[in-house]
């Protein structure tokens, strides 16, 4: 997953160079460096987010997206293209930062869950200034991000610590997550630690109990190993707790493939996937081309 981060950053930084146009060349409405935490302990880069709106729009739904990369590498600055391209659909698109583990700093978690639910909170909060509907929030990731949002939308108790609660999700897309944290694992030991018991309480799969929003799940048919079995046991295991639960398995796509197409391709199979999601759980309709 670590070389993962690095083979993304950098194709992003080369495929994704319209990213970095002007946002008037965008054709969407911007605001960027928005403070979610303003407390004396917030981060002045971490604690911040984007949001991307359809011009001339209200009352659209959101999509709160969460960037992954093993909770050590990533920026919301990555994923402009993302926050376009379904701005243009005329959905709202918020893309956060978080918290990132390192070497140098003691961030493990559950800070990044936590940056995760407070982001959501001013999300919630604040977003009918800028003409979303906060009973229209759907919450996605992607790989790390996955992870986040699922756990944000069965655990509950981070939620709860701003005053909401599932119910508050109008519905999940999670991209080639991670459902389990095992521990002694050398991927998730600087992240999540070694003890058992943070391990499972940080896992989505420990916290289905059948009262969560519906999820669409996906991931590719060439993806890092045991994400497949991973998705789909947790597709299942939601399933069974009378939740609904779609899984999408996605042709000819990697890891990072699949988060590169549904960003810059409005056709692409998860990103239509997606709208067809917000539609069938939202007034939304897309626009007919």
């Amino acid at each position: 997953m670590l070389r993962f981060s690095a083979c993304l950053a950098l194709l992003l930084s080369t495929t994704w160079s319209r990213a970095e146009e002007p946002a008037k060349k965008l054709d969407v409405d911007t605001h960027i460096d928005i403070a979610y935490r303003t407390d004396k302990d917030a981060d002045p880069i971490k604690h911040k987010l984007d949001i991307y709106t359809p011009p001339g729009k209200k009352d659209f739904p959101v999509l709160f997206f969460v960037h992954g990369g093993s909770w050590k590498t990533g920026n919301k600055s990555m994923y402009v293209s993302l926050g376009a391209t379904f701005a243009r659909q005329g959905i709202g698109t918020v893309i956060i930062n978080y918290r990132l583990t390192s070497a140098t700093n003691n961030v493990k978690h559950p800070d990044h869950i936590k940056d995760v639910a407070a982001a959501f909170a001013w999300v919630h909060e604040n977003i009918k200034k800028y003409g979303g509907r906060n009973d229209r929030i759907f919450v996605s990731g992607h790989s790390a991000g996955g992870h986040l949002v699922s756990l944000l939308a069965t655990d509950e108790s981070y939620l709860k610590a701003h005053k909401l609660g599932l119910k508050d999700i109008r519905g999940v897309v999670s991209l080639s997550g991670v459902y389990q944290i095992i521990p002694n694992i050398r991927i998730f030991d600087d992240q999540f630690g070694k003890d058992p018991d943070i391990c499972l309480a940080a896992s989505p799969l420990s916290h289905v109990k059948g009262n969560h929003p519906p999820f669409l799940i996906c991931y590719a048919d060439k993806d890092i190993p045991t994400i497949d079995r991973m998705s789909e046991t947790f597709c299942k295991k939601l399933g069974e707790g009378k939740c609904e639960a779609k899984i999408l398995k996605a042709t000819d796509r990697t890891h990072i493939s699949i988060i590169m197409q549904l960003a810059l391709n409005s056709d692409d199979v998860c990103t239509a996937a997606m709208f067809e999601f917000i539609e069938k759980n939202s007034e939304w309709k897309r626009a007919k081309k």
